[in-house]
């Protein structure tokens, strides 16, 4: 079995790496889960994982340098793909590659997460979303960041990809996070997964290099991750069939 899984936000600040990386340590309590840093062009999950002096990352892969396993790190309970931060990296990386790692490394797992970039504006950006089974939106508790989700699910939905729900992030106690989640659930394909508060954990796992559910396991933005990922109901995808579909599948010329 085996279901991919973009998390996306359409603009960058809401917590997406911390996110694919909460997501990551609850399902791996049941699951096997692989997470791909596919922000190429800003990749984050090195530096959240404890990464950030190896060697071999997505980058190389992608550029032809490297087999998909040299990329490949068990991290807290998961296998980490890192994306690398170089600007000649990400030059020499064909983003069209991705396609062969994702359905390389879908043999060998149940769920793969694929943290993508920020923006869709561009060819690289917009393939995770393409990849994907399904996606979870990561937003925060703001009209604007609605409108930022809401383009992502326009992309997903030119794709065919499914919409697994929200995660609304960093909230605060100020905001008023039912009204924003209703006005959500008439836009959205998915339902709320959960609602993260704003955290000082979450701060302070990313200055330790570790994800949040590894430095501050019983925090309540841990629990809310650990909601999300109990929310998700992985499908039981055929491993075959799914790594088929990922190598077929057109890379968009213009998003």
């Amino acid at each position: 079995m085996v279901e991919a899984f973009a998390v996306a936000s359409g603009k960058g600040g809401t917590g997406k790496t911390t996110s694919t990386l909460a997501l990551g340590m609850a399902l791996a309590e049941t699951h096997d889960v692989t997470v791909i840093d596919a922000d190429t062009g800003m990749a984050n999950v090195l530096f959240h994982a404890g990464l950030a002096d190896v060697e071999t990352t997505l980058h190389d892969v992608l550029a032809g340098d490297a087999p998909v396993e040299a990329a490949v790190y068990d991290r807290f309970g998961m296998d980490v793909v890192p994306c690398g931060t170089s600007l000649d990296g990400f030059r020499d990386a064909d983003p069209a590659r991705l396609r062969n790692v994702v359905a390389d490394l879908a043999a060998d797992t149940d769920v793969i997460l694929l943290d993508s970039a920020a923006a869709l504006g561009s060819r690289a950006a917009v393939l995770p979303v393409v990849l994907a089974d399904r996606v979870v939106v990561v937003l925060q508790p703001t009209i604007p960041s609605l409108s930022d989700g809401l383009k992502v699910q326009e992309y997903a939905a030119t794709y065919e990809t499914g919409v697994a729900g929200l995660v609304f992030n960093r909230v605060t106690d100020d905001e008023n996070i039912d009204a924003i989640a209703e006005k959500a659930e008439r836009y959205f394909e998915g339902g709320t997964l959960t609602t993260v508060p704003e955290s000082d954990a979450v701060r302070a796992a990313r200055r330790a290099g570790k994800p949040l559910l590894a430095h501050a396991p019983d925090s309540a933005a841990a629990a809310a991750y650990r909601e999300a990922a109990a929310a998700l109901d992985v499908a039981a995808g055929d491993s075959a069939a799914v790594a088929e579909r990922f190598r077929s599948a057109v890379v968009p010329e213009n998003p």
